[in-house]
């Protein structure tokens, strides 16, 4: 069996505007961005390598042990930031499989970002995600929580047939999606040199421009949604559950 070659990538920016220095905070006696390296060391799949347009940052990394690497500051997006960290880690193409982890999870399980590979295994696939079942009738018509709705392949696994804002409607089980995607190589250096769709635009979400170019999305479906640290109640909430998290990584 050939060896897969796999890489965490880590976009994180300062630029935040409800958490001002926001990778930098302080969470259980680390700085969050660390805390999310942290994590996914413990999902032991592949190194982790933040990838940031700030030296405080980078230099808040490697004091913590860890890889950062430099990118510009003025990409679109997260997967422009990781196809740009990606060329300058592995110009000649040896790692085959990339991993897209928000900055801002903190206590992302780290079964989780190892369950987002799975997918992968089937060559049809192009790139992976995770999605959570929605339990509080709140997010059922919140905007901010984007819907993912797919195919059934397995009772924990799903074909993506979109994405979307749009309040859920119909008896479920609806499903929370959480960006963290799983891309092949190949599939993210498509993605990255195709336009901005038509869905894409209208939603404001980047995933539905790989599936209006016909490329393959399959949804791991995980037991919750991490929590994403955006405000200040968040920000208590992620100190709140790393408390007395202990890592001597």
């Amino acid at each position: 069996m050939s060896s897969s070659r796999t890489v965490i990538l880590i976009p994180a920016r300062m630029a935040s505007t409800r958490l001002p220095g926001k990778p930098l905070i302080d969470i259980g006696g680390a700085p969050m961005i660390v805390q999310v390296l942290r994590r996914a060391r413990e999902a032991e799949i592949g190194e982790p390598v933040v990838a940031t347009d700030s030296e405080a940052v980078a230099a808040a990394v490697e004091k913590a042990g860890g890889r950062a690497v430099m990118t510009s500051a003025d990409h679109p997006s997260g997967s422009d930031r990781i196809y740009e960290a990606l060329l300058a880690i592995d110009p000649d193409g040896a790692i085959d499989t990339v991993v897209n982890v928000q900055g801002d999870l903190p206590t992302l399980a780290p079964g989780d970002l190892r369950a987002a590979l799975s997918p992968l295994t089937d060559p049809a696939v192009d790139i992976a995600t995770l999605a959570a079942v929605i339990t509080d009738p709140e997010e059922l018509t919140n905007p901010n929580v984007v819907k993912a709705i797919g195919a059934p392949v397995t009772p924990r696994h799903l074909k993506a047939t979109t994405f979307t804002r749009a309040n859920a409607t119909g008896p479920g089980p609806h499903y929370h999606h959480i960006g963290l995607y799983a891309y092949r190589r190949a599939a993210l250096e498509r993605f990255v040199k195709l336009p901005p769709s038509v869905n894409e635009q209208r939603e404001r979400l980047e995933q539905l421009r790989a599936l209006d170019a016909g490329m393959r999305i399959d949804i791991v479906v995980v037991a919750s949604v991490p929590l994403g640290v955006d405000t200040p109640a968040d920000l208590d909430k992620a100190r709140a559950a790393l408390h007395g998290h202990h890592h001597r990584s």
